[in-house]
């Protein structure tokens, strides 16, 4: 099984290279996409804990 997650890592990892070195505004993209998401999360979480303290 520790075989299998370090492949699974090791492609990901190429796959990522890849996307950047070949495709590097679609890479900002989803970076972009990716900390807008976290940033809503974050967003969602300090709503509900105001609401909780209230």
């Amino acid at each position: 099984m520790a075989q299998a997650k370090k492949i699974t890592m090791y492609i990901l990892i190429v796959f990522v290279l890849y996307t950047i070195i070949t495709e590097p505004a679609r890479a900002a993209d989803l970076v972009q996409v990716g900390f807008e998401g976290i940033a809503e999360a974050a967003r969602g979480i300090g709503d509900f804990m105001h609401e909780v303290i209230k």
